[in-house]
Parts: structure tokens; C-alpha cells; sequence
């Protein structure tokens, strides 16, 4: 079989724990005070628990999946869809807090959300007008975002309920996630069997795989849609965090965020992050692109695509010293400001999420790719393997 190397989204999250089938029937509505019954897995300093996170509609059960290391991170994650729920991280002090945008409820993930620490599929990003050609045959998807397709449409993967078998290796706590997309499934042509494995490492890392084969011509481009506020204070903007990426260009966009494509150099704009600068120095600039993404909503240009797997980008939050480092293979990551929240969505340290209380990186293929004449393909066939890495790692400094 080909492998595709579909530019991996690497997050390390490395080595399974402890085998646990979670079968995926949605669960019982969770409440702070239900008690639910939990299987607990240890073995070589990590840590698996399984849960019921909630029941959907339909009766299915929602698992929740714990993972921790001996240093004493968590990594919370739900089989609706895959979403990171919590994550804790050690600050210069050695206090732990939560580091990712969340809810506490299953109720809360099924209202209208901007995709909080979701997995996204088929097609991260946008889709000019939901349509796309593919071998002389035009294929029509939701315009979930004005007159666009967003994020694989009114279903993509942020919404099913996923597969998920939980253990451990010597490397890490492993979590499988698998599911089979129907021909046809939000427009999109083929079936396609995804399988995307997050791994807790020992050195504080999640490592993220994503995998995915199909029985006819498609395209597919994953990615992880994480909202991050190092502080761990959660609803306070993240305009303090100093972010580097080592990408010489991005892709300016038109007014409905899609790419003109055209490849526009960072120097001397608002965009360059090539030395680090803090996420707010110049995001209130006079400048036309800001303007239309009310602040960053961009996909940057990585460099060195050519090498795969790499360190393309960092956040650092001084205060507290936390550090994160994102490796990927992909050739793009989408940097996300927070520019649309707007302070009604619940937050769950109390309060509300207010504008720009999180920031996403998002490594990827570019946006509207079927679309764009000169983009990295984003064609998988029959006999091909998508295949691609992320890994977020997080210390302090």
C-alpha cells in the first residue's frame, strides 16, 4: 500500500496504556455529582481511567478517558468528538493548572461551540462555496460558514461519536480513536476509515497520529482544534504569549477568510513571527488582513516542509513559564486568535470565555485546496495511505 504522507499534524502523544476497549455506546448525562464506574489501568508510571462523560439524544454513552504521566500531567479526552476536555500543565513553580478552553458538561459540547479541543475532518479549514472538483466531477458540501464549508460541514468529526480503546506502552498512554465515514457523508465522495491515536508521553508531550484509507478518490485533511491559554487563567486573553513560527509567508485571504492564493511574505507585516513576538503587539495594527479576520485567522506557509516531521512553533507565557513546542509534518498551521469569543459561551473555572481567552495552532494542508491551483494536494486514492504527526510538548523555562 502507498503511504500518503497527507503532511502529519504531529502531537505527541506517544505509547498507550493499559488495553481497554471503550465501545462506543453514548453515555448517561453527566452531572459533578454522579457517580459513575470507572476502570483504572497502571502500569510503567501512567495512568488510564475511563468513565461515562454523558449520554447523548440518542442513548449512546459518551467514555471520557483520563491519561496521566508520573509527572503528573492530564490529558482529558471525550469519544464525542475526540475533543481534549482538559489538560493540566506544571507552571516555572511547579503548580498545575488547566491549559485548554473547555466545558465541564456533555450538554454544554452539544450546543453551538467554536470546535473547543475538537478533532476536525474531513476537510480542516474552508472550502470556497462548499464545492470542489475531483476528477472531472463536481461535489457539493454544507456552507456551514457563510458561504462556505468550514471544518467538514454541519457533521464533521467534532460531532460523531468515535471508537476508542485505551492502554498503555512503555512510551506513553495510548489512546485509539476509529471511525468509518460513509460514501457521501457531508458531499464528500468514498468512504473513510480514520484512526487518530493520541499518546501522553513521559517528557510531557502529546503526540497526536492521524491515519485515514478510502475505497474511492477523496480528499482529507485532519487536524486538532485545541484552544490554549498557558496562563491557566482561562477566561484572561492570551494577547501576553510570546509565539514563534518559522514560516517566511502565509496565505492572505479574501472577506470570506479564503485564500486569494497568493503566498505573501511576513517581513515587515504584522504577520511575522519568525523571532517571536507577543500575540498582541501588533494585532490591533492598521492592516487589512487583521481586519478581516478581526485579528489573526490565518494559515502560515511552514518552512522546510521538504524535512516532515520538525519544530515549526512555539508559545511561551512569562508569568508563568510554561512553554509549549509544536512539531509537525504538515505544511501549513492555521494560527487562531480567538477573535470570536464573545464572552456568552461558560467557562469552567466560572465566568465566561471573553475575546481572544484562547488561541489555536492548527497544522494542516492549506485552506481551500481543491480549489487553489499550486497548493500540496490534498488527493487521497484508493490504495493510499493518509498519514500524518503532530506533537505538542509542554515544560517551562
Amino acid at each position: 500500500m502507498k503511504i500518503i504522507k497527507a503532511k502529519p499534524i504531529i502531537i505527541i502523544l506517544a505509547a498507550i496504556m493499559g488495553a481497554s476497549v471503550i465501545g462506543c455506546k453514548q453515555a448517561k448525562k453527566e452531572s459533578d455529582s454522579e457517580e459513575m464506574e470507572t476502570v483504572k489501568t497502571e502500569q510503567s508510571n501512567f495512568e488510564i481511567e475511563e468513565s461515562v462523560f454523558g449520554t447523548l439524544p440518542d442513548g449512546r454513552e459518551v467514555k471520557k478517558i483520563a491519561m496521566s504521566n508520573e509527572a503528573g500531567m492530564e490529558v482529558d479526552v471525550i469519544t464525542l468528538g475526540g475533543i481534549i476536555t482538559r489538560w493540566t500543565a506544571p507552571d516555572k513553580n511547579g503548580f498545575y493548572d488547566d491549559v485548554v478552553i473547555g466545558f465541564d458538561s456533555l450538554e454544554q459540547y452539544l450546543e453551538p461551540n467554536p470546535f473547543f479541543g475538537a478533532l476536525i475532518g474531513r476537510y480542516g479549514n474552508r472550502i470556497a462555496k462548499g464545492k470542489f472538483t475531483l476528477d472531472g466531477k463536481e461535489y457539493t458540501l454544507a456552507t456551514n460558514d457563510g458561504a462556505n464549508h468550514l471544518h467538514g460541514g454541519e457533521k464533521g468529526f467534532d460531532k460523531v461519536l468515535w471508537d476508542a480503546k485505551a492502554e498503555k506502552t512503555a512510551d506513553g498512554a495510548q489512546l485509539v480513536l476509529t471511525y468509518t465515514s460513509p460514501d457521501g457523508e457531508e458531499g464528500y465522495p468514498g468512504k473513510l476509515d480514520v484512526t487518530v491515536t493520541y499518546t501522553l508521553t513521559a517528557d510531557n508531550a502529546l503526540d497526536i497520529q492521524y491515519e485515514a484509507v478510502t475505497d474511492k478518490p477523496t480528499i482529507v485533511n485532519l487536524t486538532q482544534h485545541t484552544y490554549f491559554n498557558l496562563s491557566g487563567m482561562l477566561t484572561k486573553p492570551v494577547l501576553d504569549h510570546e509565539l514563534v513560527l518559522d514560516a517566511d509567508a502565509f496565505l492572505p485571504v479574501d472577506g470570506g477568510l479564503i485564500p486569494t492564493g497568493e503566498l505573501q511574505p511576513v517581513a515587515g507585516t504584522p504577520f511575522d513571527f519568525t523571532k517571536g513576538k507577543l500575540i498582541g503587539k501588533e494585532i490591533e495594527a492598521e492592516n487589512e488582513q487583521l481586519k478581516l479576520g478581526g485579528g489573526y485567522d490565518h494559515c502560515w506557509v511552514l518552512n522546510n516542509a521538504e524535512d516532515g516531521f520538525r519544530l515549526v512553533g512555539s508559545a511561551y507565557h512569562g508569568k508563568t513559564g510554561r512553554y509549549m513546542e509544536v512539531y509537525t509534518d504538515e505544511p501549513g498551521i492555521q494560527f487562531y486568535s480567538g477573535n470570536f469569543l464573545d464572552g456568552t459561551l461558560p467557562a469552567k473555572v466560572g465566568g465566561t470565555y471573553g475575546k481572544r481567552s484562547g488561541f489555536c495552532l492548527e497544522t494542516q494542508h492549506y485552506p481551500d485546496t481543491p480549489n487553489q491551483e499550486g497548493f500540496p494536494s490534498v488527493q487521497l486514492n484508493p490504495g493510499e495511505k493518509y498519514s500524518t504527526r503532530t506533537m505538542y510538548k509542554l515544560s517551562t523555562k
